[in-house]
């Protein structure tokens, strides 16, 4: 008994010094290979642009960016930021082994336009438009005016026909309808702001629209002038005058007061001097004087003071006055370089007022131009984003781009790339490849989503902030810790059980013992285990072994093995390097 439990001991010891090692080796890896510069890129005048403006400030701070990623790491943190999950090791050895001059082009064409990848595409850029549109919390309210199931179907219908940002904008801002599949007059988009244009005078449906879409913020500005910049309370009652005629009807269970559903409608507003066809609101300045305010859109445009729906919908003449504004277009461009490397050009990302001019405006300004005249095709905004050249950097530094951490108040200067933690959901989605267990997963888009939500729902609060937002950087928290340890979902990826992955790895007669410690360590970490993880393997193999006691004359070595690996795989999945996405 006293050897099986000093072994055990030995065991955890190594356990232990695998996982620090890996985190080691995260932390301080030697250079990346020499940069695999697609032959194609440059032809992408879109590309070339963002390379050259970003290598001018590089000069400009005398800065030498990092080496660029290997390749293993950039297909990793391709399909991530596109996907929301790692690669399977499948996908991975296609891209690396491949020697074709433009496989990264090819690679983000595929992730992007072939039907293998809609559904994944469609769903990782759901999550995040749901999260961004009504919360992490949206329509888990009681009696809420909020169906996320709702949200969820018109934002994948709409990815998976990539239809244009442009587009979207205006049916989310001018929606009208049912919020829950399945009723009549269903229009999943009035989930935006079905819960917004109810709440105080639609201060909260004001605010969203501005901040959201045109990276304006304008709440302040409800009670008094922006002390910053030219907006003013005019202003912001202004903007909001577009919303006073649409209001969100709930719809009860017969016989109950049980909410089941909402619609949102446009009602005459007769306005708060009660004359419709000069429908004015008034507001409250901070001395205590009433001011009238009429709809006028940010940039001075006026439109009919009228309150009836027949003679003008204010929310149809918002969207459009929105889609002539540029506001939108340097919005969604901010957005989605901040997805992509780490930091927008503006912190927060949706504040682009004047008091905030962004770190890189001629480039903010080119790409917003770009998105429009390619029809706002977001996939094309992908494209030149993850083919350029500070999106391929290495996450390790130099003594020339030390000082670039936006952590410590620098301005981003995109000279490697930024860690970050990965969401929660790119957490469990990685955790489902990882294991192959997506394979054998059953149900519906629906049923699946639910069992996602549910997981997450835990998952959450141990990584969520006070506000609903996920986390930007995993800080080691106790919560943490043991949601990563000993939660469910690291348990059943790491379990033996018979047809478990473990299992089919530890039983694959064609796989060598070094090759399926490679094989853990590509579906982790995308990348093969230096020779010291190699042998800390070693180790554990030798403990489980011993394990065994000293009287079994014949170990199981099936079972031994079986054990290490489940050994090295829990360690590879609650290192750092498999949590970050770098």
């Amino acid at each position: 008994m006293a050897h099986r439990v000093g072994s055990t001991r030995y065991r955890f010891g190594v356990m232990v010094g695998l996982l620090t090692g890996v985190i080691a080796t995260f932390a301080a890896a030697s250079p990346a290979a020499p940069r695999d510069q697609d032959k194609g890129d440059a032809a992408i005048p879109q590309v070339a642009f963002i390379n050259q403006e970003i290598r001018n400030q590089w000069q400009e701070y005398q800065i030498n960016p990092s080496p660029p990623a290997s390749a293993g790491e950039w297909c990793r943190r391709v399909y991530l930021d596109v996907l929301g999950r790692i690669p399977s090791v499948e996908e991975l050895e296609e891209f690396t082994s491949s020697r074709d001059g433009d496989k990264k082009a090819k690679l983000v064409s595929k992730l992007l336009y072939d039907e293998k990848y809609t559904e994944e595409y469609a769903r990782n850029w759901t999550t995040i438009w749901t999260n961004i549109l009504i919360g992490r919390s949206g329509g888990s309210e009681r009696n809420s005016l909020t169906s996320r199931e709702g949200m969820q179907k018109y934002l994948r219908d709409s990815f998976a026909r990539n239809k244009p940002y442009d587009r979207m904008v205006y049916e989310l801002v001018t929606a009208k309808g049912s919020n829950r599949p399945g009723t009549d007059n269903f229009n999943g988009a009035v989930n935006f702001l079905a819960m917004k244009v109810n709440e105080e005078n639609a201060t909260l449906a004001t605010a969203a629209t501005a901040k959201i879409f045109m990276g304006l913020q304008v709440q302040c500005t409800q009670c008094h002038n922006h002390p910053f910049n030219e907006w003013k309370q005019q202003k912001f009652w202004e903007f909001n005058a577009f919303f006073r005629q649409s209001r969100a009807l709930r719809r009860y269970a017969e016989g109950t007061r049980d909410v089941i559903g909402a619609e949102l409608v446009n009602q005459d507003f007769s306005g708060e001097g009660n004359d419709a066809s000069d429908a004015e609101i008034y507001y409250e300045l901070r001395n205590g004087l009433l001011k009238v305010a009429y709809p006028v859109f940010v940039d001075g445009t006026k439109i009919e003071r009228s309150g009836y729906v027949q003679e003008v919908d204010r929310r149809d003449e918002l969207g459009k006055l929105m889609l002539q504004s540029e506001y939108i277009d340097k919005m969604i461009v901010n957005r989605y370089w901040a997805h992509f490397l780490g930091y927008g050009f503006t912190k927060p990302i949706d504040d682009m007022g004047p008091h905030n001019p962004p770190t890189h405006p001629a480039l903010v300004d080119y790409l917003g131009e770009e998105i429009r005249k390619n029809s706002y095709n977001l996939k094309e905004l992908i494209r030149w984003i993850t083919l350029s050249q500070p999106y391929s950097l290495s996450s390790k530094i130099n003594s020339s781009n030390e000082k670039d951490d936006p952590l410590l108040g620098e301005l981003p200067k995109f000279s490697h790339f930024y860690l970050r933690q990965m969401r929660a959901e790119e957490l469990y989605e990685s955790l489902m490849v990882a294991t192959k267990a997506e394979e054998t997963g059953g149900g519906s888009y629906e049923d699946q989503e639910r069992a996602k939500a549910q997981w997450l729902s835990q998952f959450v609060l141990a990584f969520g902030n006070d506000e609903g937002d996920e986390t930007t950087t995993f800080n080691g928290t106790i919560p943490q810790a043991l949601m990563m340890f000993n939660g469910d979902m690291v348990r059943r990826a790491t379990g033996s059980d018979r047809g478990s992955f473990l299992w089919e790895v530890a039983h694959d007669a064609n796989m060598p013992a070094k090759k399926k410690i490679e094989f853990l360590f590509k579906s982790g970490l995308a990348r093969k285990p230096t020779s010291a993880e190699l042998g800390i393997a070693q180790k554990l193999m030798m403990a489980r072994l011993n394990d065994q006691g000293p009287n079994n004359k014949k170990p199981d070595l099936t079972k031994a093995g079986i054990a290490a690996l489940q050994d090295v795989w829990w360690a590879v999945l609650n290192s750092n390097e498999f949590i970050i996405n770098h």
